[in-house]
C-alpha cells in the first residue's frame, strides 16, 4: 500500500495504489468484526486478531467491517436478544433507556469505539488488508422485530430530546439529526485519515428512500476529505427495503465510487460484463443474505468483479453471535468450497495484471474470460465441457494451464500456437479454469 486507492487510470474496473498494479478484491465479512455481539450481556469479545489469521489462510485481502446501531435488538419475538457494544456515543445519563443502562448523550463521543476502530484499521494495514468502514446500519431498524425502541436515536434512549423517527433516521427531513450523523461521520474520518488502506461505505441496506441521503453523505464525506493529505473511495451498496428496494440504477447514477448491487441484471447466476462505469464489489450478502458457490466467484472475477463473501466465520471457536437464531456452530453451505475460490481468483490477479486485462467473453465459448489478447488469458468454465478460444491475435506460442477452481492446484499442457479458433480440453472432472499465457 504505497498512497490511498484510486481509480486506475487505464482500467477503472478496478482501483490502483500505485498507478501500475491493480488492486483486486476479495473477503469474507462478518456481523461482530469491530462491536462485540451476541446473545450474552455483555456480549463476549471478538478475536479480531484470529480474525485476520483466518483472511491470511486464504488468501484475502478486504474487510467489510461492520457497525451496528442497536445496543439490543432481535429479529424475531421467539429468538433470543443481541446484544452490541460498543458505540459511538458515550452512555452518561441522567436517566436510564430502554435497554436499562444510561442514556445516551448524542454530544459526547466515546473515544472506545473510535479507539476501536482506529486499532482495527492499524492491525488490518500491518497484514495488507484494505477495510471497508461500514458508517450506518439499515436493515435492522426496517426488519427486526424489536430494534429501534432501543437506537440511541429513538427519543427514550438519549439526554438530547433527539427522535430520528425509524426511517426517517435515512433520509433529509431532520436537520438536527443530520448535523449530529454529520459530526459522527467527522468523528470517524478522522479517526482513520492516517491510514491508506481505508474505504467507506456509507449504509448496509436502507431501502429506497435513504437514495438522497446517501448521495448527500457520499458528497460530504469527498469534500471534508478534500481538505486532508488523503483521499479514499466512498462506497454505495444495496438498498434493501422488501417493497422498497431501490435499483441497482440507483447505485450506478449517484457519486459512489464504488457499489455493490442487487440480483437484477444477473449478479448472482450470470454476473453481467463490468462496463468500468463503476468498481463493483460483487456482494453475497446483497444477493443472497447468506449463500453463494465457488462458480458464482469465478463468473464474477472474470466479468470484471471483485468479490465478496457474508461468512459466519464457524471456525474461530469463542464466536457466540447468533444471528436471526442461527447457530454460530453451522457453517453457510459451500463455505469453505467459496472461501478457497476467492483466494485462487486473489493469487491470479497477483500473477496477472489485472489492469492490463479486460472481460472478453466473446473470446471464449463458455463466455467467461479476462483476457489481454496475445499475451494472457483466463478463462473459467463451469461445466466439463471442452472450451473454444479464440486465439486469432495471438502471434506466438502460448503455455497451456490448467487450474483447479476451489482446491488451487495446476496442471500443465502442451504449448499451443495462435491463430484462429483453439480447443482445449480439461483434465479436471466439472469445472476449471484454463490459462493461457507467453
Amino acid at each position: 500500500m504505497e498512497t490511498p486507492l484510486y481509480f486506475h487510470p487505464r482500467n477503472p474496473r478496478y482501483f490502483t495504489c500505485d498507478g501500475e498494479r491493480a488492486v483486486y478484491f476479495v473477503g469474507s465479512h462478518t456481523w461482530c468484526n469491530l462491536q462485540d455481539m451476541g446473545i450474552s450481556d455483555p456480549p463476549s469479545p471478538f478475536d479480531f486478531s484470529a480474525y485476520l489469521d483466518f483472511l491470511q489462510s486464504y488468501n484475502h485481502n478486504f474487510i467489510r467491517l461492520w457497525r451496528w446501531e442497536m445496543p439490543k435488538f432481535r429479529y424475531s419475538l421467539d429468538k433470543p436478544f443481541s446484544f452490541c457494544q460498543p458505540h459511538p456515543w458515550k452512555r452518561t445519563g441522567p436517566g436510564l433507556a430502554r435497554d436499562g443502562k444510561p442514556k445516551f448523550d448524542l454530544s459526547k463521543f466515546d473515544e472506545q469505539y473510535f479507539g476501536r476502530l482506529h486499532k482495527r484499521v492499524e492491525m488490518a494495514a500491518e497484514r495488507g488488508i484494505y477495510v471497508s468502514i461500514m458508517l450506518f446500519e439499515g436493515h435492522c431498524a426496517q426488519f427486526a422485530a424489536q430494534g429501534w425502541g432501543f437506537h440511541p436515536f429513538h427519543s427514550e434512549n438519549n439526554v438530547n430530546d433527539v427522535d430520528g423517527g425509524r426511517l426517517d433516521y435515512y433520509t433529509l427531513n431532520n436537520s438536527e439529526v443530520l448535523s449530529l450523523q454529520e459530526a459522527y461521520v467527522h468523528k470517524v474520518v478522522d479517526a482513520v485519515s492516517e491510514f491508506d488502506n481505508v474505504l467507506y461505505e456509507v449504509c448496509n441496506e436502507a431501502g429506497k428512500y435513504s437514495t438522497e441521503w446517501q448521495y448527500h453523505l457520499i458528497r460530504f464525506i469527498k469534500s471534508y476529505e478534500s481538505e486532508k493529505s488523503r483521499q479514499h473511495p466512498v462506497g454505495m451498496t444495496f438498498q434493501y427495503g422488501g417493497e422498497q428496494s431501490g435499483s441497482n440504477a440507483d447505485l450506478f447514477n449517484g457519486p459512489a465510487d464504488w457499489i455493490s448491487p442487487n440480483p437484477e441484471g444477473g449478479y448472482r447466476e450470470d454476473p453481467p460484463v463490468n462496463d468500468g462505469l463503476k468498481v463493483v464489489l460483487n456482494d453475497t450478502d446483497h444477493l443472497w443474505g447468506e449463500g453463494g458457490n465457488h462458480q458464482w466467484v469465478w463468473k464474477s472475477f472474470t466479468r470484471g468483479h471483485n468479490v465478496l463473501f457474508m461468512d459466519r466465520i464457524v471456525s474461530l471457536s469463542h464466536r457466540t453471535i447468533t444471528w436471526a437464531g442461527i447457530s454460530p456452530a453451522e457453517d453457510i453451505p459451500q463455505a469453505e468450497e467459496i472461501r478457497r475460490a476467492m483466494g485462487n481468483t486473489a493469487k491470479l490477479a497477483a500473477r496477472f495484471n489485472l489492469a492490463n486485462m479486460l472481460p472478453l467473453p466473446e473470446l471464449a465459448s463458455t463466455r467467461y474470460c479476462l483476457a489481454k489478447p496475445d499475451e494472457a488469458y483466463i478463462i473459467y468454465s463451469p461445466l466439463d465441457l471442452e472450451i473454444k478460444v479464440d486465439l486469432q491475435n495471438a502471434c506466438e506460442k502460448l503455455t497451456v494451464e490448467w487450474m483447479h477452481p476451489v482446491y488451487g492446484h495446476s496442471i500443465l499442457d502442451s504449448a499451443i500456437e495462435g491463430g484462429g479458433w483453439q480447443t482445449f480440453k480439461s483434465p479436471f472432472e466439472k469445472d476449471a479454469v484454463l490459462l493461457l499465457y507467453k
